[in-house]
């Protein structure tokens, strides 16, 4: 595997050399060995192997299409289950200032719906995923640092790396380069790529090495059974307040992953930016955690915090054989956990204009054309992040935002992924108006939601809003194993967009019930020409309005 330092011989040339082997880089290339069984894949990591269980990298939880991508696209499907811990779904807790938990307003189900998302626990599954890399043939060499990349001029010229390990220089040439080395973003930088986005937020977290089990915070048998099991601390736990949230994430090696997002509009980053400060802070505004966490202070792990974390990136795929995958691109927010996501969606996408370049296929149109639609994904992700932390301490909109997202994120992007239509290009082209009149749905009921809540009356009424009691809810989850042929797809597409029109009426006549005067002009102009029929019409898709206080729990409408 050694090249020539000195020049004086060809160097070792590869078909792909990755530069990152953490979760976006060694999935690359378990993806590329999976697609073509004799490419020759070199993953460099900077890392020394094995790394750390639980304190090693955030990014533990994962949604639909990651762990889609984890368990059934690189068939990992019995590490999933057997190494980590099957998530319990999102759940959020209006808990601000409290500590009866199970007096305050609960966002989640009640029951395992049926695509299965995972709690990762990083440690465990990067060194997993380098021996399986190993197993699978891809070259796997750790404690490698880049040096120096030289970028071919032309299509037929390799890319020239230079890499260092124990003092020793090694130069390699590789027919396609791969960032995936996160933040340090080599080729991003080399090639003038960064781009800032405009939603400001930050995050603090670190780990116990200790389980924290939510379901313990109350003593009350009516509150602990409605759920089946009674494992809410499986789930991906959200304490919710004004400008911010915490997130409660287990790991399967017995520790416990906590974190704090905030708009610093609201909570600046040097009021957490330290563990002590972190708890100080719990103490004011989430101390029942306060309370779980201070006799565990022994038990920390690691703490550590970004400033301002979201970005974007000019272009991450480029017909020069040359693509930049996880947060080496891009990066948006924690919030609803799309990291492993657009992993999935750009290594899916990389995978494909390398199998294009092995065939003697041009690459130009399809790289941009790939380009275009990831930066379509992103902007609208986006979307439901951008100036929303707001109205994250509000329990009357955000358990509606949440559903509203939930059925954008299942209906359009993930039926794309599941159905394997990401680089269908005649079909998702074919269905470009859809696609579009959905984004713009989308913005729309965004920016409907802040003025919405600027006028609610945040009533946090002791309720658990059951997504699992939703038919129409649970429906659309299950939907995504189904198999559909391309007709059916499009008309499962066209449905969506249906469903979409019918949940922005209920939320725009919600809000409108709540302050008249909130301007719908926009909103109401992307609904009035809409004509097909949702699959849910004639039944209500929110969960009833907030009544009384007395009120114990809410049924579908």
């Amino acid at each position: 595997m050694n090249a020539t330092p000195n020049g004086s011989q060809q160097p070792q040339q590869h078909d792909v050399v990755i530069m990152g082997g953490g979760l976006a880089g060694l999935t690359l290339a378990l993806q590329l060995k999976q697609r073509f069984a004799d490419i020759d894949v070199l993953v460099l990591e900077r890392r020394t192997h094995p790394v750390p269980h639980a304190a090693h990298k955030v990014g533990e939880s994962s949604v639909e299409i990651g762990a889609r991508y984890f368990d059934t696209v690189l068939g990992l499907k019995p590490h999933m289950q057997d190494a980590q811990l099957r998530k319990f779904g999102f759940r959020f807790f209006f808990s601000e200032g409290r500590r009866d938990i199970d007096q305050v307003t609960e966002i989640g189900a009640s029951r395992y719906l049926a695509v299965p998302s995972y709690q990762i626990d990083r440690g465990i599954f990067e060194n997993y995923l380098a021996e399986e890399a190993a197993r699978r043939g891809v070259k796997f060499i750790d404690h490698a640092l880049v040096r120096g990349i030289d970028l071919a001029e032309d299509t037929q010229t390799p890319h020239t790396l230079r890499w260092t390990r124990d003092g020793e220089t090694h130069t390699i040439a590789a027919r396609w380069l791969i960032d995936a080395c996160g933040r340090a973003g080599m080729l991003k930088r080399k090639l003038g790529l960064a781009e800032p986005n405009a939603h400001d937020a930050n995050a603090v977290w670190f780990r116990i090495s200790d389980r924290i089990t939510l379901d313990d915070w109350s003593d009350d048998p009516e509150w602990r059974a409605r759920c089946t099991p009674q494992a809410r601390w499986l789930s991906t736990n959200h304490l919710v307040g004004a400008g911010y949230w915490v997130w409660l994430i287990p790991l399967a090696s017995g520790s416990h992953s906590v974190g704090i997002v905030a708009d610093p509009k609201y909570h600046p980053l040097d009021t957490m930016d330290s563990f002590d400060k972190a708890m100080a802070w719990f103490a004011r505004y989430q101390p029942r955690l306060f309370d779980e966490l201070d006799g565990k202070r022994h038990l920390l792990q690691d703490f550590a915090f970004f400033k301002n974390f979201s970005y974007g990136c000019k272009q991450v795929f480029s017909e020069r054989r040359w693509a930049l995958t996880g947060e080496a691109g891009l990066f948006l927010d924690p919030f609803y956990s799309p990291g492993s996501d657009f992993i999935a969606i750009g290594n899916t996408y990389i995978t494909d204009l390398i199998g294009h370049d092995r065939a003697g296929h041009s690459l130009s149109a399809r790289a941009q054309l790939y380009d275009q639609l990831y930066h379509s994904f992103y902007e609208s992700t986006l979307a439901l992040y951008q100036d929303q932390y707001g109205l994250f301490g509000d329990p009357e909109v955000l358990p509606v935002k949440v559903i509203w997202d939930y059925t954008y994120y299942w209906g359009v992007l993930a039926q794309i992924f599941f159905h394997d239509r990401l680089t269908d290009l005649a079909l998702l082209g074919s269905l470009k108006d859809e696609l579009q009149h959905s984004q713009a749905l989308n913005i729309e009921v965004q920016a409907l939601m802040r003025a919405w809540s600027a006028a609610s009356g945040k009533h946090n009424a002791a309720v658990m809003l059951d997504q699992a009691s939703l038919p129409w809810f649970a429906e659309l989850n299950r939907s995504m194993n189904d198999t559909l042929d391309d007709a059916a797809f499009k008309a499962r597409i066209q449905g969506a967009v249906a469903q979409l029109h019918q949940l922005a009426q209920e939320i725009r006549d919600r809000a409108l019930a709540c302050d008249p005067t909130i301007d719908d002009s926009a909103l109401r102009a992307l609904l009035a020409p809409h004509r097909q029929t949702s699959p849910n019409a004639g039944t209500a898709m929110l969960f009833d309005a907030p009544s009384s206080p007395s009120r114990t729990r809410a049924e579908p409408a």
